[in-house]
């Protein structure tokens, strides 16, 4: 399995789904944000942590 730098599971964090390093953000909460229109610019406007 390929492993991404900008992502991690930890069985301690958010119930080991696949967060951002270092944020309680979950990949699945960013993907339900660009599915429903957002664009990445209003995600990081949401998020600036994120830059």
């Amino acid at each position: 399995m390929k492993r991404h730098e900008r992502i991690e599971i930890n069985p301690e964090i958010m119930f080991g789904k696949p967060v951002i390093k270092g944020t309680r953000i979950t990949v699945e909460l960013i993907l339900r944000k660009l599915a429903g229109g957002m664009s990445p610019e209003e995600i990081l406007q949401d998020h600036p942590h994120l830059i």
